[in-house]
């Protein structure tokens, strides 16, 4: 019985009958200091449910550094069930499960976050074998010690849940597991009251009982232990703190065992998993045996059963290891690195038992790490190779491992402690090419924390001394960032060390405004990539290259297609690049993919669709534990929000976006004013644009377009001369129907004239950007109604009015409005067809559309990263909205829009 706990009990009763009755899952952290009574309220939980219905696992301290311990921990009772996954989940979960042999890798192609989403749909598959008989529970105690790789695979799991059934509780202590973004509950100490009635069953005098309720302070543990023993501290100006109070009974009884049994804890303590074959091989050859712990046994600080010897507390077992002297603690890990049968338990013991730097026990550590890479634990392995470069004598080589630890750091989402690593090992060599390695990891953490320009800069300046291997790569990159966030010396520099790269040719000639030979160049390689012939990273032709690199490519290859304004072919390698990554379950690498995706179908005017992919990228880097991209991501939403003049978003999206904001920020905020009649405001910013570092970026181009409509409306049409020409000579250069009829646009805003207006309308039928179209032909329709046609003016106003209505663009749309009115129209309402996904959220829009082609739940729960049974709700709530009761009738419905 638990005493004092009827609220917290309360709570997990109710994430219980949730999971039960309405199948809706749950995740909830369970948090307080050690002795707080965490494991006691975990083990409650269990005890009414089948024993079917409950997986555990216990974080234990020893094999924090062993990539997946825990998993195995939790999921090796239903490790039969692992053939029911899709195959990409099935190949993780068992790499996980299973350890690699000596030497062998992870496969090529292969995400950890795959892990967590097949534990997602295990638990999901395992909740659906016998529903009638309540939740599914996993109980996760001591979730401070589990190894990294198992952490993030649970959290991945957990944070994804829904209708499944599920429910998750972790128990950690108060400083650590922190950031996982789950609902959490703090365990306080108990009251007064709750501590007399559990401390009432123990035959103590009145003063010996209020002696053990004050030193208690409420902390159950303590007020068990202390009288039980009957081992009190003095109060002091300064009292111990409770659990060290706890800490010190317990020395008090190991300290009165005989010192075989001492040995003996010591040798379970050093050990710390609990594994009994082990600590038996190191006990022998040690001279002492099992026998010896059975006073441990009797005096309950220990618990033996089957192949286990564990400690009733993890306080017991920091009380004997810490209680011992270092001599004899590191006797006892020399004797379990002599005995062990498992390399990774090898290698921590003798780094345990180490004295000081040794070169033989930190190459064990190292290639302890690369066991942990290959089975994609990449905190793991970062922390592995830490520990190796702490051993290592040589200061070359403890650079080199303190390097790989920093990129393992990187790959695991961890900034900070990346940057630091790198600084450490750049202080122990002079080696430029290990150098130019670490420059890669301090542009990758300068561009995650939204310093593209300072990334840029680091990649090409170190890229002279780089490995052949990295040389080209590193100034590809560098020329890329450089591009996009206007550090146009790097892009220039970039085109100078790498004269037969076609994609830094291209960007360099772009950004010295050779329109006409950088267009071609990067059109060349978009054609390559789109037909799937040729090497989109820019290099010249060279070997066949190798499916990670062809990826590469692929997403290079979009970017490339947004910076000529070739739509289709960017909305095309794109949407290819995000289905392979859903095919073969590449979680870490969808939220740059779907980014690049939402701005191809912004430019082509499918706004919904782009919410739901901003939706999905930021939702996949919380969950990966990357929140420092949400604010990147929902900037690229600035564009929708200017259009349909919504300023609070738009400032809100700018604002949460990492400095510095650059041409996507600046270039909504000017097409705004310009939306909202605010010409001078428009063409304040736009100059600013026009002469700032993006001023050669498309996005800044596009805003090129705008400056002339700011221009002549605020009656100042030569200030948009020079941005004309830029404009111009860009869409002269990439033939892209769209652009040169929003080029043809601007010449008959500059001239006043209409056959201008007339060929690009005709341009705008074969064009992919109708924002761009409805835009053309209002301001064709005004000049039409200035001349006093009204009557051939209201068939460019009426179709622009379409376009609006469908986009939501609500100033432009009253301007329409405004002059079709004039023309003398009295109805000024255009019925369009809804689109019905509208109604839907954007997760259910993505469940809905592919639904309707035909696609089982199980294959988008694959694809979308969710369990098959949470697609099924998705669909159940979309149903009515849809006005439809079946899966059937979906594909009777116009679901695809008709811009």
């Amino acid at each position: 019985m638990l005493y004092g706990r009827n609220d917290e009990q309360a709570r997990i009763t109710t994430l219980l009958s949730e999971a039960r009755d309405h199948r809706r899952s749950g995740a909830l952290v369970l948090r307080g200091e050690a002795g707080i009574g965490k494991s006691a309220l975990l083990a409650e939980t269990a005890r009414p449910l089948p024993a079917e219905r409950v997986l555990r696992v216990t974080g234990v301290e020893a094999e924090s550094g062993i990539a997946f311990a825990g998993l195995t921990q939790l999921l090796w009772p239903v490790r039969d069930r692992l053939d029911g996954l899709p195959p990409p989940q099935a190949a993780a979960l068992r790499s996980a499960l299973e350890p690699l042999d000596e030497g062998s890798g992870a496969a090529p192609g292969r995400d950890p976050f795959t892990t967590g989403l097949a534990v997602l749909t295990l638990l999901a598959d395992l909740a659906d074998l016998s529903s009638g008989d309540g939740p599914l529970v996993c109980l996760v105690d001591d979730a401070q010690w589990l190894d990294t790789a198992t952490a993030e695979a649970l959290l991945f799991a957990a944070r994804r849940l829904a209708a499944e059934g599920v429910v998750i509780l972790f128990a950690a202590r108060d400083d650590a597991f922190t950031g996982t973004g789950l609902p959490e509950l703090r365990l306080e100490r108990l009251d007064g009251d709750a501590a007399e009635r559990l401390v009432a069953s123990r035959e103590l005098a009145p003063a010996v009982r209020a002696r053990v309720v004050r030193e208690a302070a409420g902390n159950p543990l303590a007020l068990q232990e202390l009288g039980a023993t009957g081992t009190f501290r003095a109060d002091g100006p300064d009292p111990l703190p409770v659990a060290d109070r706890v800490l010190g009974s317990f020395r008090d009884q190991i300290g009165r065992l005989p010192e075989a049994t001492r040995l003996m804890l010591l040798i379970a303590a050093a050990e710390g998993r609990g594994h009994m074959p082990s600590q038996l091989r190191a006990a022998r050859s040690l001279g002492v045996s099992l026998t010896d712990l059975e006073a441990a046994e009797r005096a309950r600080l220990v618990e033996i059963t089957g192949r286990t010897i564990a400690f009733r507390h993890p306080l017991i077992r920091a009380a004997s290891y810490h209680g011992a002297v270092v001599a004899r603690r590191i006797a006892v890990h020399q004797a379990l690195a002599d005995t062990a049968d498992d390399l990774d338990c090898r290698a921590r013991h003798r780094a345990s038992a180490a004295l000081g730097p040794d070169e033989d026990v930190a190459a064990d550590l190292r290639d302890a790490a690369e066991r942990a890479r290959g089975r994609m634990g990449y905190a793991t392995a970062a922390v592995l190779y830490r520990q190796s470069a702490d051993l290592t004598p040589d200061p070359d080589v403890r650079a080199a491992r303190l390097s790989a630890a920093a990129s393992l750091t990187l790959q695991a989402g961890r900034l900070d402690e990346a940057e630091d690593l790198a600084v450490q090992a750049e202080k122990l060599t002079r080696d430029p090419a290990e150098q130019a390695r670490l420059a890669r990891v301090h542009a990758a953490v300068e561009y995650e924390r939204g310093d593209p320009r300072a990334a840029a800069r680091m990649l090409v300046d170190h890229a002279a001394d780089a490995a052949p291997g990295d040389h080209a790569d590193m100034l590809r990159t560098g020329a890329v960032y450089g591009w996009t966030s206007g550090e146009l010396p790097a892009v220039l520099r970039a085109a100078e060390l790498l004269p037969g790269d076609r994609t830094v040719q291209g960007l360099a000639s772009l950004a010295g405004g050779d329109h006409a030979r950088g267009v071609p160049l990067l059109a060349e390689l978009v054609d390559e990539t789109t037909r799937g012939g040729g090497p989109a990273t820019g290099a010249l032709p060279g070997p066949r290259q190798s499916a990670e690199n062809a990826r590469g490519h692929r997403v290079l290859g979009a970017q490339l297609a947004l910076v000529i304004g070739a739509d289709e072919a960017a909305l095309e390698l794109a949407a290819a690049e995000v289905a392979h990554c859903r095919r073969h379950g590449l979680i870490g690498a969808l939220p740059n993919v779907l980014q690049t995706l939402a701005q191809a179908q912004i430019a082509a005017g499918l706004h919904a669709d782009a919410e739901a992919t901003v939706a999905e990228a930021i939702a996949l880097a919380r969950d990966t534990g990357r929140p420092h991209r949400e604010g990147r991501l929902g900037a690229v939403l600035s564009r929708i929000a200017a259009i349909e003049g919504d300023e609070p978003r738009l400032r809100e999206l700018i604002a949460q976006a990492p400095p510095p904001h650059g041409g996507l920020a600046d270039g909504a905020l000017a097409l705004l004013d310009l939306g909202l009649g605010r010409y001078d405001d428009a063409l304040r910013r736009l100059d600013q644009i026009a002469h700032g570092p993006r001023r050669h970026s498309t996005g800044s181009l596009l805003s090129a377009a705008d400056q002339v409509e700011a221009a002549v409306r605020s009656g100042q049409p030569e200030l948009a001369r020079a941005a004309f020409g830029r404009f111009r000579a860009w869409a002269d250069a990439g033939r892209q129907p769209w652009a040169l009829a929003v080029a043809l646009h601007c010449e008959a805003l500059l001239d006043d004239s209409e056959e201008p207006y007339e060929r690009a309308v005709r341009l705008h039928e074969q064009s992919t950007r109708p924002f761009e179209r409805a835009r053309t032909e209002l301001l064709y329709g005004e000049w039409l109604r200035r001349a006093r046609r009204r009557s051939d003016a209201r068939v460019p106003l009426r179709s622009a009015m379409e376009i609006f209505e469908r986009l939501r663009a609500t100033p432009w749309l009253e301007r329409a409005r405004a002059e079709l009115r004039a023309t003398g129209e009295a109805g000024t309402s255009v019925p369009t067809a809804p689109d019905l996904l509208d109604r839907l959220t954007p997760q259910e829009r993505q469940v809905v559309r592919l639904a309707a082609s035909g696609t089982s739940s199980r294959e988008i729960a694959s694809q979308l990263f969710l369990s098959p049974r949470t697609v099924e709700y998705h669909l159940y709530k979309a149903y009515p909205k849809l006005g439809i009761s079946s899966r059937k009738e979906l594909s009777r419905l116009a679901l695809e829009p008709s811009l």
